[in-house]
């Protein structure tokens, strides 16, 4: 928009909107949300056992979890387990040649991780990861 003032010059408004301080905020709040993102876990909680030899999770798969009410969870959803089979085998392209990792909090009986491991083995499972937690270095 241009305004010609009483001189006889002609001068223009300037009705650009400035990006930088929006910009400055969205890679803020970028930066905090890549900083933030590794350390949100969302899942069940599940306090599993300590052991010596532990193995790094290196890919990703199903993940079976069964917390300290010995309710059973196929990934974070809460599954009832005589449909396990029937479920992980909707997953899985080849149930007989993929495995599972089987979460389970330590105050679970093992009665109740027995019928886990059974319900996966009707599914046709071969190969069940445990998954546990290394034990401290000051411990032994």
């Amino acid at each position: 928009m241009a305004i010609t003032t009483r001189e006889g010059r002609t001068q223009t408004t300037l009705a650009d909107i400035n990006m930088i301080p929006f910009i400055d905020i969205v890679l803020v709040l970028l930066i905090i949300f890549m900083v933030t993102a590794p350390v949100i876990q969302s899942g069940i909680e599940v306090n599993v056992p300590k052991t010596q030899v532990v193995r790094e999770i290196a890919e990703e798969k199903l993940v079976v979890s069964v917390d300290k009410k010995q309710t059973v969870f196929l990934q974070n959803n809460p599954v009832n387990i005589n449909e396990l089979g029937d479920k992980i085998r909707e997953k899985l392209l080849d149930p007989t040649r993929q495995s599972v990792y089987l979460r389970a909090d330590e105050a679970v009986p093992w009665g109740a991780i027995a019928a886990v491991m059974d319900r996966l083995k009707l599914a046709g499972i071969e190969n069940v990861s445990i998954v546990t937690q290394p034990l401290e270095q000051g411990r032994k």
